[in-house]
């Protein structure tokens, strides 16, 4: 074979050519091989500048170096990895926000496993703020009653004292019982407004949160 036949269009001998592609080839060949190596070189110099920009250089890392954020060399003096600052204060001042943000999360979570989204917290408060309206409903209507049994009481007992007769002991008793009951009444409606307001506000601010994090 003749490896200096011309290249008629080039200019340029076969053996020139086959050559170039040989060095070519070696070249992609070896150059996985040198970015390995630039990839896994050691650092052998660990520098940080202080507060008045003054380059200090070790062999190791220092707590200093870490306070100020420091540069990873190799033994040429070139930049491997910077890493940045860290500071033990800082650090302690976000901890009650990162704090903060994980219950948030953690909540966050616990809302979505129980309503899975806000259309089924809405079904839930209303659900629940009906069987609570139920309740005041009925008390009402007992209440109610109880109003109209005692001025029935009251006109009877205003009976026998316009007649100068003594009050019976079965009316006062009945008089006594229904202002009990007439009190203690009052006193379940009003807790049960109370829980409904309260039902209605943690629903509503459920029913918020989820509108956010859908």
């Amino acid at each position: 074979m003749n490896w200096n036949v011309q290249n008629p269009e080039l200019g340029i001998s076969g053996y020139h050519l086959r050559i170039r592609k040989v060095i070519l080839l070696m070249l992609l060949c070896l150059y996985p091989i040198v970015s390995y190596a630039n990839n896994t070189t050691k650092a052998t110099w660990y520098r940080y500048y202080d507060s008045r920009g003054i380059a200090n250089i070790s062999s190791t890392v220092t707590p200093a170096h870490i306070r100020h954020g420091y540069e990873a060399l190799d033994k040429n003096m070139q930049v491997i990895k910077r890493n940045k600052a860290y500071s033990v204060e800082a650090d302690l001042k976000q901890a009650p926000q990162r704090e903060a943000q994980a219950k948030r999360l953690e909540n966050d979570q616990k809302l979505k496993k129980a309503y899975n989204n806000s259309k089924v917290a809405t079904q839930k408060r209303d659900i629940a703020l009906k069987a609570i309206q139920k309740q005041i409903d009925f008390q009402q209507a007992q209440l109610k009653q109880l109003q109209t049994d005692r001025v029935q009481f009251k006109r009877e007992e205003m009976e026998y004292t316009r007649k100068g007769k003594a009050v019976p002991e079965n009316l006062k008793k009945s008089l006594s019982y229904n202002l009990s009951n007439l009190n203690s009444l009052k006193q379940n409606i009003q807790s049960l407004q109370v829980t409904y307001f309260n039902t209605q506000t943690e629903y509503d601010k459920i029913i918020a949160r989820l509108k956010v994090i859908e």
